[in-house]
C-alpha cells in the first residue's frame, strides 16, 4: 500500500508538470512524458528497491544528511556542501536549466532556493505552482543534473523580497507576525499543509535531491521567541519532512535563538565576521560542521543611492579563501540574483529611514542578472577546482559555458496614449473602485478574495468646491502625487511628516492623492521588530481640506492585474496624438521581430518613474533617480512577430525608449563593507 502511494504521488507530480506545457503539442508531450517517466523511475530509488535490498518497508524514514565531529555524511559517505543560491521565482523558467548547468560547471554540487509564500498563496487558500512558480519542475531540473537541493521554505525568507515573502493579506489579521500569534500560525499551518506535501517526495531518502530544509530565516536577529522555531520544526515533521533541518543567522542571531537538534550555519560577507561566528557555533556545538549558509557574493541597491558592489573581486577572493581554509561548506548568496520582477522588490529601514530596493537583483553575483559569466564566477571556479575538486581526484578542466545572446533593437517608438481618466474608467468597469468610502489602506480594501490590494498604486479622489489647502496627517506610505484634475501638482514621500500644500486658485476641482507602495520592508532587527507587523500602504484617513477632516473618498486600486491589462488592451480610448501633459498615463509601443528574440535591456532615459509591461509581463519599476538605468528583458518574454509594450508613467512620458545590449545598473561606489 505504501509503495503504491509513493508511486502515485510521483506520477501526480509528473502529470502536474506535463499539464503545464503548451497546448497543441500532444505528440511531443507524449514522447517527452514517456522519456521522463523512464528517467524518473531510474533516478528515484523507490521503496520497492529498498525492499529488494532487504530493508523493512515499515521502518521510519531516516535522515540522509548527518554530521559528526564537524563532518557531513550523506548516507554514511563524507560530503562537503558546495552550493549556490538560485531563486526560481526571479528567473524565467526557460533559463532555469542553463543557470543550473553553469552552477554545476562552477564545481558546485548543491543549489539553494527560497520559497516565496506571497507568490504561492496570493490570497487565502488560493495556491499557485505553475509557470515561474513551478517549484517541482525546478527540483526536477536540479535532480536531472545530479545536484543536491537545500530548500528554504520560510515561511519568512527576507531575500530583499516584498515583506520578506509573507503575503500582505496577513496584515488583515492584525497578528504579530513571525511569532506564535494564533492568526499567524493558523495561516502558516494551512500554507505548509499545502506546500510541504508537494516536496516531501523530493527528499533524498526517496531518491530525490533535497538533503536539507531551513527553518525560517535569520530568526534570532529578529526575535528571541525560541518556541516559535520549535513549533515550525513540528510543522515540518508533521507534513512529512525528515531530512536535516538547519537555521542560518548572523552573530547576534546565533547567540539569541537556537534550538537543539538542528544544524547551525553562518551568514556573513567578510572573513573577520566569519571567524567570530564560526567560534560561537563551535562553542555551542563542537560537533557542528562549519557552513556558511550565506556567503554574500555581492549586495543589493536602494533607489536614490549609488550602485555598490559589496564584494570587489579581491575582497571576495580573500573571504572565500578563508572559508576554504576552514574546510567549511558554503553557499554563494547569490550565485545568480535575477530580477525583482513586477512589484516584488523589498525595502529596508522604517519611517524616514525607509529605503526601497531597485528592480534588478544582479547583486554583483557570480552570474549577472541576465545569467552571464563574470570574473567572480571564473575566480570561484578556479579556486574550487584547484583546492577542492582536484585534491579529490577530479582531473578534468573546468567547463566554460556560453552566455545567452544579447540584442539591441534600437529606438522603440510610442504609438499611442491612454489617459489617466480612461484608466480609472477601466478600474470602475472591473467593479474594483468604491465611492464615498472611508479612506482605507490598500490591504484592507474588499477585493481579491479577501486579500485586499497587495501591490501597485491606490488613488483617493474627490470632487470638491473651491479649496485652498491640503494637509496629510502623519506620512504617506510610500510616495504620493497630489493631482488636480489629474495633473501632477505636488509630490511627497515617506520622509516628510504631516505634509501641507497650498493649492492654486480654483473654482472647484477634482482632487486626487495617488499613493504608490514602493515595497514592504523585508528585514528588521530585534529592536525594531514590532513595526514589522504594521506595514500598511496608502493612507488611512487623516486628510484635511481647509483644516477640516475629510474621511470619505472615491478609491481606485491600480494593481495592474492581468484582468486590468486585458481591458487596457481592448480599450477604444487609445489616442494616436500624444499630448505633452504632466499627468499619469499609459503609453503603448508595438514592434515586430522577424527572427528569434534575444535578451535585451530597456533604457528609459528621459522618462521619470513608472513600470514597464512587455507582452503582459510586468518587468518592474524604473525611476530616473537611479542607480539602475535599464530594465532587463529576457528573450523568452518576446515573440517572433508582434510585441506590445505598455508603460505606466507617473509624470511625463517621452516619444520612445531604447533597446540596448548592455545593462546600466549605475556607477560602482568605492566603499567596501564586511
Amino acid at each position: 500500500m505504501l509503495v503504491q502511494l509513493r508511486r502515485f504521488r510521483s506520477l501526480r507530480m509528473l502529470k502536474s508538470f506535463l499539464l503545464q506545457s503548451r497546448v497543441g503539442q500532444c505528440l511531443v508531450i507524449f514522447g517527452f512524458a514517456l522519456l521522463l517517466y523512464l528517467y524518473w523511475a531510474s533516478k528515484f530509488k523507490s521503496l520497492d528497491n529498498r525492499k529488494i535490498q532487504g530493508e523493512a518497508l515499515s521502518a521510519p524514514p531516516a535522515q540522509s544528511l548527518t554530521f559528526e565531529k564537524q563532518q557531513f555524511y550523506l548516507k554514511g559517505k563524507k560530503i562537503r556542501i558546495l552550493a549556490g543560491s538560485v531563486h526560481y521565482f526571479r528567473i524565467v523558467p526557460q533559463y532555469w536549466m542553463p543557470v543550473l548547468k553553469k552552477l554545476k560547471a562552477c564545481g558546485l554540487n548543491t543549489v539553494v532556493t527560497y520559497v516565496p509564500w506571497n507568490l504561492h498563496e496570493p490570497s487565502p487558500n488560493h495556491y499557485v505552482f505553475y509557470g515561474m512558480l513551478d517549484l517541482m519542475k525546478f527540483l526536477i531540473f536540479a535532480h536531472s543534473l545530479d545536484l543536491y537541493v537545500i530548500l528554504r521554505p520560510g515561511p519568512y525568507i527576507c531575500s530583499e523580497w516584498d515583506f520578506g515573502g509573507l503575503p500582505s493579506w496577513l496584515l488583515r489579521t492584525h497578528a504579530s507576525l513571525r511569532s506564535n500569534s494564533a492568526p499567524y500560525m493558523f495561516a502558516v499551518e494551512r500554507y505548509f499543509a499545502n506546500l510541504l506535501p508537494q516536496v516531501v517526495d523530493f527528499q533524498y531518502f526517496y531518491g530525490g535531491p533535497i538533503i536539507a530544509f531551513q527553518l525560517e530565516n535569520e530568526f534570532g536577529s529578529f526575535s528571541n521567541e525560541v518556541q516559535h522555531l520549535e513549533n515550525l520544526r513540528e510543522l515540518f515533521i508533521k507534513n512529512g519532512v525528515h531530512e536535516l533541518l538547519l537555521i542560518s543567522d548572523g552573530l547576534s542571531g546565533i547567540i539569541r535563538a537556537t534550538i537543539p537538534g538542528v544544524l547551525l550555519t553562518a551568514n556573513f560577507g567578510g572573513h573577520q565576521r566569519g571567524k567570530d561566528i564560526f567560534k560561537v557555533i563551535t562553542d555551542i556545538n563542537p560537533e557542528n560542521p562549519l557552513m556558511v549558509m550565506e556567503f554574500w557574493s555581492g549586495w543589493f541597491d536602494h533607489w536614490g543611492n549609488k550602485y555598490r558592489e559589496l564584494k570587489p573581486l579581491e575582497t571576495f577572493k580573500k573571504t572565500f579563501q578563508f572559508i576554504l581554509n576552514q574546510n567549511a561548506s558554503f553557499n554563494f548568496y547569490m550565485f545568480m540574483g535575477g530580477t525583482n520582477f513586477g512589484f516584488m522588490a523589498g525595502a529596508n529601514g522604517q519611517k524616514e529611514k525607509y529605503a526601497p530596493d531597485v528592480t534588478s537583483y544582479d547583486y554583483g553575483a557570480l552570474l549577472s542578472e541576465s545569467g552571464d559569466i563574470t570574473e567572480k564566477y571564473l575566480t570561484a571556479q578556479r579556486m574550487i577546482y584547484e583546492q577542492v575538486l582536484k585534491p579529490e581526484g577530479i582531473s578534468h578542466s573546468p567547463q566554460i559555458l556560453s552566455d545567452n545572446p544579447k540584442a539591441k533593437y534600437g529606438a522603440l517608438t510610442v504609438s499611442s496614449y491612454l489617459s489617466f481618466k480612461d484608466m480609472l474608467d477601466i478600474v470602475s468597469e472591473l467593479q474594483l473602485s468604491s465611492f464615498e468610502t472611508k479612506m482605507e489602506f490598500m490591504e484592507l480594501l474588499n477585493m481579491n478574495f479577501n486579500a485586499g490590494q497587495s501591490y501597485g498604486y491606490i488613488l483617493y479622489e474627490k470632487s470638491l468646491p473651491k479649496v485652498k489647502t491640503l494637509k496629510i496627517g502623519g506620512s504617506v506610505a510610500d510616495r504620493a502625487h497630489i493631482l488636480l484634475n489629474h495633473q501632477v501638482m505636488f509630490t511627497v514621500n515617506w520622509t516628510v511628516s504631516n505634509p501641507q500644500f497650498s493649492l492654486p486658485d480654483n473654482d472647484g476641482i477634482k482632487l486626487g492623492i495617488l499613493v504608490e507602495n514602493l515595497g514592504r520592508v523585508n528585514y528588521l532587527m530585534f529592536d525594531d521588530k514590532h513595526s514589522f507587523s504594521n506595514q500598511f500602504k496608502g493612507l488611512d484617513g487623516e486628510v484635511y481640506l481647509d483644516g477640516k477632516l475629510e474621511e470619505y473618498w472615491n478609491i481606485y486600486p491600480l494593481d495592474f492585474s492581468s484582468e486590468f491589462l486585458d481591458k487596457v488592451a481592448e480599450s477604444d480610448n487609445w489616442k494616436d496624438v500624444i499630448p505633452e501633459v504632466h499627468s499619469p498615463a499609459m503609453y503603448k509601443i508595438t514592434f515586430t521581430l522577424s527572427s528569434h528574440p534575444a535578451d535585451t535591456f530597456l533604457n528609459l532615459d528621459g522618462w521619470v518613474k513608472g513600470i514597464v509591461i512587455v507582452n503582459g509581463f510586468n518587468l518592474g519599476r524604473y525611476w530616473n533617480i537611479g542607480p539602475q538605468k535599464t530594465l532587463y528583458l529576457p528573450a523568452p518574454l518576446l515573440e517572433i512577430g508582434l510585441n506590445v509594450i505598455y508603460i505606466f508613467e507617473e509624470e511625463q512620458g517621452e516619444k520612445y525608449i531604447m533597446s540596448v545590449d548592455q545593462p546600466d545598473l549605475g556607477k560602482i561606489s568605492s566603499g567596501d563593507k564586511n
